[in-house]
């Protein structure tokens, strides 16, 4: 247990590259099984509801991409808003706030996500 909540393992943290394919997973968000995913950008894991601000719809244009070309931002398919990697905040296009962010934290090799009042993981 952490301050943040139950600590859930979610992948190796070679997994995750920097601006390379994310690694999915699910999550209960306020009562609803929705999808998330964690991304590495300047060494840092983060993660995110795959939820697009502007619509409530999944981002990723191909399964589990979500960055630019250049790296450097994650954008929506769908409607083209680009959020930032680090926080999730808009950074341009429709959307409306930023991304709900998901804390993780790494050790030992593994990634893990936090649970928090609404994010839970989901019940087999």
């Amino acid at each position: 247990m952490t301050s943040y909540g139950l600590r859930v393992a979610l992948c190796n943290s070679a997994d995750l590259q920097d601006g390379g394919d994310a690694v999915p997973f699910d999550v209960v968000y306020a009562g609803q099984t929705c999808r998330a995913f964690a991304i590495r950008f300047r060494g840092v894991a983060h993660a995110y509801l795959n939820r697009c601000t502007h619509v409530a719809m999944e981002m990723d244009y191909q399964p589990n991409r979500f960055f630019d070309d250049t790296g450097s931002w994650l954008l929506c398919a769908t409607h083209g808003a680009a959020y930032q990697p680090s926080t999730g905040a808009c950074a341009g296009g429709p959307c409306r706030g930023g991304l709900v962010k998901i804390a993780l934290t790494e050790s030992d090799g593994v990634v893990h996500w936090h649970t928090e009042h609404p994010l839970q993981p989901v019940e087999f």
